[in-house]
């Protein structure tokens, strides 16, 4: 049976026990200053670790040329591809905190999606490739009323988990298309599947969909969600366990 989960940008209403405006301010100052200070470490921790993550991949290139048994190599692919989930994590963290600082931006712009998709295709298309999946994204000449890196992100955010979940011979699909004047963008595929039972935790941060998984922190779908609500757009899922999941993001259509 297929589960479907809807997940709107509208703002839960604030708890009744904030009434009172000072308890409220004084709340909301403590967590400010808390997230001044998390923020500022973050930030620190982004700037600081990607050089030496930078020279570590750099040793793999130069090790690669150099090692002539099949283990050793095998070893280096290992750790090469440890490194390149240690700086996909990083990246995540670093993308959570520049969504909350955007949030103050004006935040909507016509976004056309044909040079989107292509861009998608052409970062995607070679890990998709290896992986022995086919990845297509249709081409359209329809535009989003949104923002274009905060989109792109989304869609970035959600094609890789997508190839993530898929197995080889199974295919990632991204299509977009007009229903009046709204706009829905399509990340289809037929791989895991999310089980009933965790679709209403998707979008929190630190959650996987398959906790069996070691790689990556959770915070794929928490930055999707975040983003549609700086943005005003809703974030739709359809999922099927064993036959793959359909994220969808519902924007005002531009033009």
């Amino acid at each position: 049976m297929e589960r479907i989960g809807f997940f709107d940008a509208v703002p839960s209403a604030p708890p009744a026990c904030w009434s009172t405006p000072s308890i409220a301010d004084a709340v909301s100052r403590d967590a400010d200053q808390a997230y001044s200070f998390s923020a500022t470490l973050l930030a620190m921790a982004g700037h600081d670790l990607r050089q030496p993550l930078q020279v570590i991949t750099s040793a793999h290139d130069v090790l690669a040329r150099t090692f002539a048994i099949e283990e050793q190599r095998e070893e280096l692919r290992r750790a090469e591809k440890a490194t390149k989930r240690l700086a996909g994590m990083l990246g995540q963290l670093v993308e959570a905190l520049q969504l909350h600082e955007r949030s103050g931006d004006d935040l909507h712009l016509p976004v056309p999606l044909r040079p989107t998709f292509e861009n998608l295709a052409a970062e995607f298309g070679e890990a998709a490739r290896l992986k022995g999946i086919t990845f297509l994204a249709t081409a359209t000449r329809s535009a989003a009323f949104s923002h274009p890196v905060l989109l792109t992100g989304m869609l970035r955010n959600l094609i890789r988990n997508a190839i993530d979940y898929t197995p080889p011979g199974g295919g990632v699909f991204v299509t977009a298309r007009r229903c009046g004047s709204e706009l829905r963008i399509e990340v289809r595929d037929t791989g895991a599947g999310i089980p009933a039972s965790a679709l209403t935790a998707i979008f929190r941060a630190f959650q996987r969909a398959d906790e069996s998984r070691p790689d990556g922190l959770g915070l794929g779908l928490f930055i999707v969600k975040r983003a549609a609500d700086l943005l005003g757009h809703g974030v739709e899922v359809r999922s099927t366990e064993g036959r793959g999941s359909c994220f969808t993001i519902v924007a005002n259509a531009a033009r």
